[in-house]
């Protein structure tokens, strides 16, 4: 049924009771506390709370490098690009570096040259609800700016990182093997 057709119905009614004194019922239409109850119309993608564009889980971009400045700014660069496109960053953290053994060894022979130990730094930054349409745009935009010596890696978030992220202390942990050597905590009774 058509709104002109309960207009002029509504019309009609309304003549019939300044005439008559009758009481005013519409079977067919809503009361007005009804229509209140409900508000005003909204789509159902505002009630809902979610867009129609897809979006990425938790992912962690993982970034390593030899020099540690150029990480830092590298990192800082990630966060600005982020910002600029509206992407909420979660969280970022390092890792404490990683060491490797290099030897160089003599033309045609095993012996050692020289020996050298590379760290390699760690930064890691966490990117929520980051849409699929400007996921790929963003991905790219940082390749590009991917300084030399430092690589990047983008991984679904794992409870495995949160446990790589803290360092674990030596000297507590040595206390409680000795705690443990003697005979384990004692509790005293009341």
């Amino acid at each position: 049924m058509s709104l002109h057709f309960f207009t002029r119905q509504f019309q009609k009614k309304s003549l019939e009771i300044l005439h008559k004194g009758k009481g005013l019922t519409f079977p067919n239409l809503p009361s007005v506390t009804q229509q209140r109850s409900k508000g005003l119309y909204e789509p159902d993608y505002l009630e809902t709370g979610k867009s129609k564009i897809p979006l990425y889980n938790p992912l962690n971009i993982q970034l390593k490098g030899y020099d540690f400045p150029v990480l830092e700014n590298y990192q800082k660069l990630v966060n600005k690009i982020a910002q600029s496109m509206d992407i909420e960053v979660e969280d970022g953290w390092a890792i404490p570096p990683q060491y490797i053994q290099v030897q160089k060894y003599k033309p045609q022979s095993t012996v050692v040259e020289s020996e050298y130990k590379l760290p390699i730094y760690e930064r890691n930054i966490q990117v929520i609800d980051l849409p699929s349409t400007i996921g790929s745009i963003f991905f790219e935009v940082l390749q590009t700016a991917l300084p030399e010596g430092v690589s990047m890696t983008v991984q679904e978030h794992k409870e495995e990182f949160e446990e790589e992220r803290y360092i674990p202390d030596v000297e507590l942990l040595e206390l409680k093997t000795q705690l443990e050597e003697l005979g384990g905590p004692t509790t005293k009774k009341k």
